[in-house]
């Protein structure tokens, strides 16, 4: 059992009571800022060419192993699909802008937005390799879960395919809290997916901002742009002087698959 209970009329435990909580909205597409990117909403005819000749870098397709579409041989296969399938509210697809450069180099979505429970997922992440293992690419994650909970949302996701290696080990990396993996989940590509689960929630957002805060800080990089000290360093130096927040790891869960891609 997990979670702070109190004792109701009849002496069962039932969970805390939410009285000054309110069902935040729903995210409208807002343009979310950052130092090194900027996130705005997808739309083909502004971002299809530039993401389209990111992901071609993955000269092998390995990016799109374990996302239920893709990879895409032409541009406008490409431009079909965003047209077709990343126009809605839920999934609300971003198109990750590279200040540097202007180019759109990632795409990332909220998706399952439920209010009335006050819970938010990230996904649909295709990172091209310019973007992938980069400062960019953790502030563009940043951004996102900054943006939900101050919308008011009290909890945030993130989910894979759990033979998808990269993936787990990001959200680790990311500070997100392993929470289990739901057998059969699904079927991708004809083929079966188990789904693993991560999480943060608001009462622990506060330090985990502080940490990406810490990473993030321009101070924290030489002039070649190499980090001074890793966001999990940093993690492990929040975790350990809070009480509020202990990601919880799933390395005695499963072993991590030597290979994958999210």
């Amino acid at each position: 059992m997990s979670g702070i209970s109190f004792p109701n009329q009849f002496g069962q435990p039932v969970g805390e009571l939410l009285a000054d909580w309110k069902v935040p909205i729903a995210p409208s597409g807002v343009v979310l800022e950052g130092r090194l990117v900027r996130l705005e909403p997808l739309r083909a005819g502004r971002h299809a060419a530039s993401l389209h000749a990111a992901n071609a870098l993955d000269v092998d397709g390995r990016n799109w192993t374990y996302l239920p579409y893709g990879p895409f041989e032409s541009l406008e296969a490409y431009r079909s699909w965003i047209e077709n399938s990343c126009s809605g509210h839920d999934p609300l697809f971003y198109a990750i802008i590279e200040r540097a450069s202007n180019a759109a180099l990632g795409v990332a979505s909220y998706l399952r937005i439920l209010p009335e429970s006050g819970s938010i997922e990230v996904g649909h992440l295709n990172f091209s390799p310019p973007l992938q293992r980069t400062p960019a690419a953790t502030e563009a994650m940043f951004l996102l879960f900054t943006h939900a909970f101050e919308l008011g949302y009290r909890r945030c996701e993130w989910k894979c395919d759990a033979l998808n290696a990269p993936s787990r080990a990001a959200a680790q990396r990311l500070g997100l809290s392993f929470e289990g993996i739901f057998r059969q989940a699904t079927v991708v590509k004809g083929r079966n997916r188990d789904t693993v689960w991560y999480s943060v929630i608001d009462k622990e957002w506060p330090a985990l901002a502080g940490v990406f805060a810490r990473w993030l800080d321009p101070a924290n990089f030489d002039a070649a742009g190499h980090q001074r000290v890793s966001l999990s360093a940093i993690r492990r130096t929040v975790g350990s002087e809070t009480e509020t927040w202990h990601a919880r790891d799933d390395s005695n869960v499963r072993p991590l698959p030597s290979e994958g891609g999210k």
